[in-house]
């Protein structure tokens, strides 16, 4: 007997129809005699829905009852999926967050979870019952009730699997595992049989919407391994594991893209210590994640031009904090929202010549111009025009050989 926590994602409990699927899913591994904590999302489209009609009474929705109304979407499910079980004559429960429960610490929509009562889900497991949480939402020391983010039901799942010290942990979606590349923009995208937590993490936190980056950033702090599965099918999904199963032998793993990113440049910055620090640490205070940063020095070296990225929805923001910024003096600031980030990720590459050369020779020949450049020992990632994004991808899959 082992301890097992499956995870659904939206669309896996999208409908009435999808979540007795799921039961019948759950139910085949409870006959296999294996102890069952299902992890379950909102169905796919109702936080969306919540969200929409936050919006219809404040478009500034009070944050705090912006969690109350968010977290319901995962109790309806949790609740469907129980009763679903039930009928199934499974001895299911569900659980909210208040009743086991699971404490965060952390803002509001950006709270994580740091621990949690195992004993009354433990006992119950071990009277023989399968037991439902809802991911994405816990409660504060305060008696608040908090969400952790948008795909937040990953990283609940990750955090249950480590606490109750479970012997897998399994993500339910709607596609057959991690692919090379977004299998529906690119058919041709392969599967990957199995990939290592740090090109997972690489993957998820530059566009693939596989998994969340938090949730596979603990994975691997815990060397919790994980399984891409579809719902639908019954095929082998993608297993990340740690370090040692990295397959050095491949230069790239997959292509990963965003078109979420926003350019900005601050132009005529006068060049002496300490002013990137002042650029950068109001953004900080602002929460707005800066992610690659250039600076190019004039021939004088007396000025520079400073440009980072950042998510479009945060533009406007940024903007009117560097012009109320009284401790720096610049010529201009310029931005470009239309922008695309396009990075290829594989392990092999920092033991494989010629990779970057090789990126950057492709989108020569495809006449698509690089903005930016951003590297890592296992990723390299450009921006480029939005415009380009499709034509980009095609031609780093079939470069690297992951047609």
């Amino acid at each position: 007997m082992i301890k097992k926590i499956l995870k659904f994602g939206g669309t896996s409990v999208g409908t009435v129809e999808r979540i007795l699927h799921v039961a019948n899913i759950i139910q085949k591994e409870y006959s296999a005699g294996n102890q069952i904590i299902a992890v379950v999302s909102a169905m796919s489209g109702k936080t969306n829905e919540l969200i929409n009609l936050s919006k219809d009474i404040c478009k500034e929705f009070n944050k705090r009852e912006l969690d109350v109304l968010l977290s319901s979407g995962e109790q309806v499910t949790s609740a469907l999926l129980a009763g679903a079980l039930s009928k199934l004559k499974i001895n299911a429960k569900s659980w909210m967050n208040w009743q086991i429960p699971i404490l965060t610490e952390g803002e509001h929509s950006n709270a994580r979870i740091i621990n949690m009562n195992v004993k009354k889900i433990n006992d119950f497991l071990n009277d023989k019952g399968v037991a439902i949480i809802p991911g994405f939402q816990g409660i504060s020391k305060t008696g608040d009730i908090t969400t952790i983010g948008r795909g937040g039901s990953d990283a609940t799942a990750v955090a249950v699997a480590k606490l109750f010290d479970a012997d897998a942990c399994e993500i339910y979606t709607d596609v057959d595992g991690v692919f090379s590349t977004d299998p529906n923009k690119i058919p041709v995208a392969k599967k990957i049989e199995k990939i290592s937590y740090d090109e997972m993490l690489e993957l998820s936190s530059l566009g693939a919407k596989v998994m969340q980056p938090s949730a596979v950033q603990t994975a691997m702090m815990y060397d919790i391994p994980l399984e891409v599965r579809s719902t639908f099918t019954d095929r082998q999904g993608t297993k990340i594991f740690d370090q040692e199963t990295i397959d050095y032998t491949k230069s790239v793993t997959g292509v990963a893209y965003s078109k979420d990113d926003a350019k900005i440049t601050i132009m005529g910055v006068k060049d002496k210590p300490g002013v990137a620090a002042n650029i950068f640490e109001p953004l900080s205070k602002a929460q707005i994640n800066v992610d690659m940063v250039i600076q190019n020095v004039s021939s004088d070296q007396k000025t520079t031009d400073i440009t980072f990225t950042i998510k479009r929805d945060e533009v406007s923001k940024t903007i009117v904090i560097l012009k109320n910024n009284k401790d720096i003096n610049y010529k201009d600031i310029v931005h470009n929202d239309k922008v695309a980030k396009i990075s290829i990720v594989g392990a092999g590459m920092v033991s494989t010549p010629g990779i970057t050369y090789r990126m950057f020779r492709a989108l020569s020949d495809e006449k698509i111009n690089i903005l930016a450049i951003s590297t890592s020992e296992i990723k390299l990632s450009v921006i480029i025009e939005e415009d380009n994004t499709l034509n980009a991808i095609k031609k780093l899959h079939t470069i690297f050989d992951l047609d």
